[in-house]
């Protein structure tokens, strides 16, 4: 190892200055940005996160939920892991000429070897990369030109960056240069066998090598100083996004606490209520299109299109973050919730909150919380929302409920089926929670019905609240009225606590997330809240219930899964266990099911609002439930039950195609 100052030298210095000074400026502006937002701890659970960060940074788990894009992905990023100590190599071999890592000893070679590899599999996924991009064309990556030209440039330069390797290793190997290891290079030794056929001299093919050189150098540092001005952000932000994920239940949003005096605002309306982890999340973004490849609304046509959410407020940061830094206080002419911005009115409330975006995101992007951090905004501060979900307020203000029905009669529906009260029943060892829905909605009661007698066939121990039921809250929050879901909540948990329930089955997922992952951060927390689909298996694997095949025939049945049962508590197996194990059922599978089932469009108050742009979302859903040929489509929650019903009425196919609860499946096959 020699310091020389020749044009290698000179070389280094230059690209260290001039792209180290860039990104440093860059980076500096970018911390900045984020620190305008609020202020959250996300540093406790260590363990945990470097899990999370290993599972989804290190092993690209959820880029490989679409197989061949996620290998070449992968070996894009493994590759840059190991060829970054080529980096550090060719950087210092720059000012301290024949420097080496070989001091490593056996680590050395291994790197070695797996940098050799990595040269050409890098640039055959970049070639994959470029088909994507011009031949096969995926239609989430039709995303316009300014995309298009940023993923090309990267993948061109990478390419080129992997062909400048190959060209400087295989004539290291060539003219024997120091430290080469050239055993451990098979690919380098290859190319090298065909430099020595074509009879060039060592001189001509060390220059070449240290073209090669250069040209990795140049292209190194000039990503170091487009990645902090690009979408390639994500390449430096991912990790650090994953690493501070929220760790609490995926069902729960984030409280508001009313007490606090100092609080001008609730809800976000302006860059700086979002928190500094939102803002990273919007760094975050790849642009890769899959939250809008799953997102129910994006797919019919509608306003919101997650990702073009997150890019409309990465812009909006953009344009006015710099006068907030020097300014906090500073008045900016762009509202972020407007159309300077992109974000309407409209894009906020068209949300169903079922997170099928989030599910989606290969960089950990939590799409539903900001949505409902602006619905917060327009509702509790501006009073703003759809003229229908008015009128909807003022019923759970009013009544309970989000029909305005009278509270007296909630329990009407089992007046004739010996169903306890917790009034008189206060020691139950379950409380069924039967819910709005269950309660007040006529094809719903049928859902509690069944269920009731499913409980008592088993020998369930169990009661009701009756006319003391109150709603959770559930819908309100997610559209924006904290405060009235608050006052809901408070009112339900004081029943809750009045019978000292501890544990809770429900039939509708919403209150089952509900109960089990927000209430304990109001002050509640049971020790078990199980939906009904579960307790059904539990209690068919035990065999407290049997079926049998009361009328002899066969059905198929396309099941759908809930969002709020699935993405939201991964709850996807036992409703299909159950459904299995009846006789008399054949299940078949929609092809978007699971982790990847299409949304009924109820959710996030959707239920309440009309949907007047583009496709309707439930007959989407029940097309593709009807290609099925079903007899039966079943599902486990009353909203979804509505919207597929709706559905296939709608579709002309009521007379042939029924919907029903899983309960009311397995209540119709109870043995006698």
């Amino acid at each position: 190892m020699e310091f020389k100052a020749d044009i290698r030298f000179f070389f280094t210095i230059a690209c260290i200055l001039i792209a180290g000074t860039s990104a440093g400026l860059a980076f500096k502006r970018l911390w900045s940005l984020m620190m305008l937002g609020k202020k959250e701890d996300l540093f406790s659970n260590i363990p945990e996160r470097l899990a999370v960060f290993t599972k989804n940074v290190l092993g690209q788990k959820k880029l490989f939920k679409d197989f061949w894009p996620g290998l070449q992905h992968a070996i894009i990023f493994w590759g840059f892991i190991i060829i970054t100590v080529g980096t550090a190599e060719h950087t210092i071999e720059g000012l301290f000429h024949g420097f080496s890592f070989s001091f490593l000893g056996p680590v050395y070679k291994v790197i070695v070897l797996l940098q050799d590899v990595f040269h050409p599999l890098i640039f055959l996924a970049c070639l994959f990369g470029l088909y994507r991009r011009f031949i096969k064309v995926p239609k989430r990556l039709d995303s316009g030109k300014e995309h298009r030209n940023d993923a090309v440039l990267i993948l061109v330069l990478t390419a080129s960056l992997m062909v400048a390797n190959m060209v400087t290793f295989a004539g290291y190997v060539f003219v024997e240069h120091a430290h080469i290891f050239s055993e451990w290079r098979p690919v380098s030794s290859f190319l090298s066998s065909l430099i020595a056929a074509s009879g060039m001299s060592k001189e001509f093919v060390l220059n070449i090598a240290y073209a090669g050189w250069a040209l990795h150098m140049a292209i190194v540092f000039y990503f170091l100083h487009y990645i902090p001005n690009s979408k390639h952000l994500h390449v430096i932000s991912a990790g650090p996004n994953f690493l501070f994920s929220r760790l609490d239940k995926k069902g729960a949003f984030k409280t508001i606490d009313f007490e606090d005096e100092t609080a001008t605002s609730f809800g976000v309306s302006k860059v700086q209520d979002f928190t500094w982890k939102d803002i990273l999340d919007v760094y975050s973004c790849t642009a890769c299109g899959r939250c809008n490849e799953f997102c129910p609304t994006a797919t019919t046509g509608k306003a919101l299109q997650p990702m073009k959410l997150i890019e409309d407020i990465k812009h909006h940061l953009f344009k006015v973050g710099d006068e907030l830094v020097k300014n906090p206080e500073a008045a900016v002419k762009e509202s972020l919730i407007g159309p300077d911005s992109g974000i309407t009115e409209e894009t906020i409330w068209d949300c169903t909150s079922c997170r099928a975006c989030v599910e989606a995101c290969p960089v950990g992007i939590e799409h539903v919380d900001k949505i409902v951090d602006m619905r917060r905004n327009l509702v509790m501060m501006e009073g703003k929302m759809p003229p229908e979900l008015q009128s909807t307020m003022k019923n759970w203000e009013n009544q309970s409920n989000p029909w305005g029905m009278s509270q007296d009669t909630r329990d009407e529906w089992c007046k004739d089926m010996n169903v306890p009260r917790a009034a008189d029943h206060p020691n139950a060892e379950y409380l069924f929670y039967v819910g709005c829905a269950g309660s007040f909605n006529e094809r719903n009661k049928k859902v509690s019905t069944a269920t009731v007698k499913i409980l008592q066939r088993a020998g369930i121990d169990f009661a009701i609240l009756g006319k003391e039921e109150l709603c959770n809250g559930e819908t309100a929050r997610r559209a924006g009225n904290e405060y009235l879901a608050k006052q809901m909540i408070d009112a339900n948990i004081n029943v809750l606590k009045k019978y000292n329930v501890k544990k809770i089955i429900t039939s509708c997922p919403h209150c089952f997330n509900t109960l089990g992952s927000e209430y304990p951060d109001f002050g509640y927390e049971a020790e078990e809240v199980v939906h009904h689909a579960d307790f059904i298996q539990r209690l068919l694997k035990e065999k407290r219930i049997t079926l049998s095949d009361v009328n002899g025939e066969v059905q198929k049945v396309a099941y759908h899964d809930s969002c709020y049962l699935g993405r939201y508590n991964d709850i996807y197996e036992s409703p299909r266990e159950a459904l299995k194990a009846t006789p008399g059922v054949d299940l078949v599978e929609m092809p978007r099911n699971r982790t990847q089932g299409l949304c009924c469009g109820a959710g996030g108050a959707r239920m309440w609002m009309e949907e007047d742009t583009g496709k309707r979302i439930n007959h989407e859903r029940v097309e593709e439930a009807l290609d099925t040929k079903p007899d039966v489509i079943a599902a486990g929650c009353p909203f979804c039950q509505v919207m597929l019903e709706d559905g296939v009425t709608e579709k002309g196919e009521a007379d042939k195609v029924e919907v029903k609860d899983i309960a009311e499946i397995i209540a119709s096959r109870l043995d006698v």
